[in-house]
């Protein structure tokens, strides 16, 4: 059964116009009713029109109320607990601080699950695959990001840099072509030079990927290809590390793929690499 309903309103609401934003507080309020309306009758309880709710939807990049529906059904067939991230207390107990930090992990993956779309995700394996080259963009954390892509791809034969100086950035976006790959991660889609190279990439004709939070961003809106990620509670001493870990989850999910559609080739090389490191470890 399809989900992620209730996770994808929560992660765009702050950035809805006021009219989207009254029907989606209504739904959150209100989930186990809604899935039983007609989108007349939401309209009419929620003060908005059907045209709203229907943009809603878009928004959510969803078919249509439908849709939203089922999700909201799955959604409530789980169980899901809706803004249950935990807040880090650092006077807390080492136990407490164990318990917290695993267990928005854990949340903030499950809910990528729900923002991440299948078909985005084989459309990226396909263009990585294919490319000549992929330039992976990041800044601050997201470089670590980026770095974990450039070593994963490195051990399957791909050429693929990694890139979080902006000027370095800029340098290799411009000298990239329809062949190539630009790798954008900004978890808040907001990150001005992830927006100027990514453009300069964009202008060059390649493909652009990106890797941001759930919802409508200037670095989202330059992508061919958009993969999205949960956007956790607003509380930066958890935040930034249940964000992370979304991301490099999503990742992994990109590098399975792409080993599982190129096994022969593949596992050969992964292997390699093992054996090469197995070797000439240093003590």
């Amino acid at each position: 059964m399809l989900h992620g309903g209730l996770v994808s309103i929560q992660a765009i609401i702050e950035e809805l116009k006021p009219s989207e934003r009254k029907v989606a507080e209504f739904i959150l309020a209100h989930p186990e009713e809604v899935v039983k309306l007609s989108v007349q009758k939401l309209a009419e309880l929620s003060g908005v029109s059907e045209a709203t709710i229907i943009r809603l939807t878009r928004s959510l990049n969803m078919k249509g109320f439908q849709e939203l529906k089922l999700r909201i059904a799955g959604d409530l067939n789980k169980q899901t607990t809706m803004g249950s991230y935990q807040e880090i207390m650092m006077e807390g107990s080492v136990d407490s601080i164990m318990q917290a930090v695993s267990w928005n992990n854990i949340q903030s993956i499950q809910d990528t699950l729900s923002v991440l779309s299948g078909d985005e995700v084989t459309r990226a394996v396909e263009a990585l695959a294919n490319a000549r080259k992929i330039d992976v963009y990041g800044v601050g954390a997201s470089a670590v990001i980026a770095a974990d892509i450039r070593q994963k791809f490195s051990r399957i034969n791909l050429w693929c840099e990694a890139y979080s100086d902006f000027h370095a950035q800029l340098t290799s976006a411009v000298t990239l072509s329809v062949r190539d790959v630009a790798f954008g991660i900004s978890y808040s889609g907001q990150t001005e030079d992830i927006i100027q190279t990514l453009t300069e990439a964009k202008q060059q004709g390649a493909t652009i990927i990106t890797l941001t939070k759930f919802g409508p961003s200037p670095v989202a809106e330059l992508a061919d290809i958009k993969l999205f990620t949960s956007s956790v509670e607003k509380s930066i001493r958890s935040g930034a590390m249940a964000s992370r870990m979304a991301q490099l989850n999503v990742i992994d999910i990109l590098f399975i793929t792409m080993v599982s559609k190129q096994q022969d080739e593949v596992i050969p090389l992964l292997e390699k690499t093992r054996l090469a490191v197995s070797r000439n470890k240093r003590s």
